[in-house]
């Protein structure tokens, strides 16, 4: 329920800071066929949108960016890996300015698939792209509830969080 607003207020704090996503398109199999999970997570290490697709080309990386920007605003920075599909699509948006490529610099979305790859294996794969996607969705956002940056707060502090998380989602599994 309150969801939309504590995103709102997110976004107006992140836009006076500057802002980076990362991006990245994972490989997941249904039945046997190759799709494409494609993740846009923030510089904190929150996964903010997941799109599923069966190709791997610039009209998919175009709907994803697009579905991204309606849903959370415009980064300042927009980091990918050498995937040609970025540069396209960011081009034909009209921000091809704000992609950074490096060697290193995407390992923060490259670390977000592990959680969702552990959760793949234990429920033995997906049968349906929209099964997929609404997993992807649910497992993101019960991540980001409980995914606390620990480097960044002290251990009572860090308790205290993860404590506060651990009621609210009592409470609304409680409902």
């Amino acid at each position: 329920m309150f969801a939309a607003e504590i995103r709102k207020r997110r976004i107006a704090g992140m836009r006076s800071s500057k802002w980076r996503w990362h991006l990245d398109e994972m490989f997941v199999k249904i039945n046997g066929e190759r799709h494409y999970l494609w993740r846009a997570v923030d510089h904190e290490g929150e996964v903010l949108e997941i799109f599923v697709t069966k190709t791997r080309d610039k009209k998919a990386a175009l709907k994803f960016l697009k579905k991204a920007m309606r849903k959370h605003g415009s980064p300042e920075v927009i980091v990918t890996d050498g995937l040609a599909s970025y540069g396209a699509a960011l081009k034909e948006i009209g921000a091809e300015h704000r992609q950074e490529t490096g060697r290193w610099l995407n390992n923060r979305v490259e670390n977000s698939h592990l959680p969702f790859r552990r959760r793949e294996r234990a429920m033995l794969r997906f049968r349906r792209m929209r099964s997929l996607q609404k997993f992807a969705a649910v497992h993101a956002s019960v991540y980001n509830h409980f995914n606390q940056e620990r480097s960044l707060s002290t251990r009572p502090n860090f308790k205290l969080n993860l404590a506060a998380a651990l009621a609210e989602w009592r409470g609304l599994c409680a409902n």
